[in-house]
């Protein structure tokens, strides 16, 4: 183990001294992009973050589907986002722009002045976790995993934020490149969200990274096209496939509320404790009801970021925007409670609702 540790440490080196150091410097940003290790640290996550999604959870999907298709073409779009988010490491970025605000605050839970280092956050408010670095870690994960189960069903609650998530759930060929498949803006929103609750808890970049890391390699194997959980027991410790694909089920207009369930991004706990865990369903098509939002299948990276853009506006521009509720979007990009629009007229730019036959 300490040898794959300093091999580790090694290969970040060489990253940091042969590829970030000069990139930073040709760009003219060595002031401000921060410590070159801990870049080529989250490089390094990215690509292995790739690696996995791309010849483990990908070959699985051929193996043992959850749904058959004819071909994968709406699943191409999905992989480009999922490049360029790794490679772009929205939430590592956010961490790394709000530290220097952190810092000119005198730190969060520290002091401004020079001297010897002050710790932050919960080992400043608990100097005990200092001696227990492997429980704090706990103890932050479990934060920034509530955290996220609280602001995902915001989104999903508040017609603004949906009018930007809804574009994640537009997509019928749900795969493992589909975790990164979203708005921009909302992704804008989400890294500033978490990396302000990892600054109040004093996490160390090095440690953000890795959260993020595990967060979102469990978040890849959820959305996986598969047929397979972690059984009875595994499915209420950790967030799996099955559980996952429940919560991107087309809506059900006899039953009309069973899709608002399992938010959980990596841990069920905080859906069994809410009350919106559902177990036990047979595997459903994923995508959305609303033709309006199904219409992003038929868009490219561009368009749909646009169209994504647009719906934010109709909708955060009303007071229809900001009553919580599920809708859908009718002239205007009006936001309409679900259950008044199931008559809309299809936009003309819009294809069928609905996912593929589960096989």
């Amino acid at each position: 183990m300490s040898y794959l540790a300093s091999l580790w440490t090694q290969l970040i080196a060489w990253v940091s001294t042969h590829l970030v150091e000069p990139a930073v410097l040709f760009l003219h940003i060595a002031d401000t992009a921060g410590n070159p290790l801990e870049i080529s640290e989250a490089l390094l996550i990215a690509l292995l973050q790739l690696f996995i999604i791309g010849f483990i959870f990908r070959p699985l999907e051929t193996l043992a589907p959850a749904e058959r298709w004819e071909d994968r073409k709406l699943t191409r779009i999905d992989r480009l986002y999922t490049l360029l988010m790794l490679l772009g490491l929205f939430p590592l970025f956010s961490y790394l722009v709000l530290t220097p605000f952190a810092n000119m605050l005198g730190g969060l839970g520290g002091e401004a002045e020079a001297g010897p280092a002050v710790s932050s956050g919960l080992k400043h408010w608990v100097p005990w976790f200092e001696d227990h670095p492997y429980l704090l870690f706990l103890v932050y994960y479990l934060v920034y995993d509530c955290v996220y189960y609280w602001m995902h069903r915001a989104q999903h609650a508040i017609p603004w934020w949906w009018a930007l998530h809804s574009m994640h759930h537009s997509q019928r060929q749900m795969s493992c490149w589909t975790n990164d498949r979203g708005s921009y803006i909302d992704g804008v929103l989400q890294s500033f969200i978490l990396a302000t609750v990892g600054l109040a808890m004093g996490v160390e970049p090095s440690e953000f990274a890795l959260l993020g890391l595990l967060s979102e390699l469990v978040q890849n194997l959820s959305h996986t096209n598969v047929r397979f959980g972690f059984g009875r027991i595994g499915e209420r410790l950790l967030v799996d496939p099955k559980f996952h694909r429940l919560h991107h089920m087309v809506r059900d207009p006899e039953r009309p509320s069973l899709h608002n369930c399992n938010f959980g991004q990596v841990l069920p706990v905080w859906d069994i404790l809410f009350g919106t865990a559902l177990y036990g369903e047979k595997i459903r098509p994923t995508g959305v009801s609303d033709p309006m939002v199904d219409a992003d299948n038929d868009r490219g990276l561009v368009g749909q970021q646009w169209q994504a853009a647009r719906r934010f506006w109709g909708a955060v521009r009303r007071p229809a925007g900001w009553r919580l509720g599920e809708v859908s979007f009718g002239p205007d990009y009006a936001p309409i409670p679900s259950d008044e629009a199931e008559h809309l007229p299809v936009p003309a730019d819009a294809g069928p609702a609905g996912g593929a036959p589960a096989a």
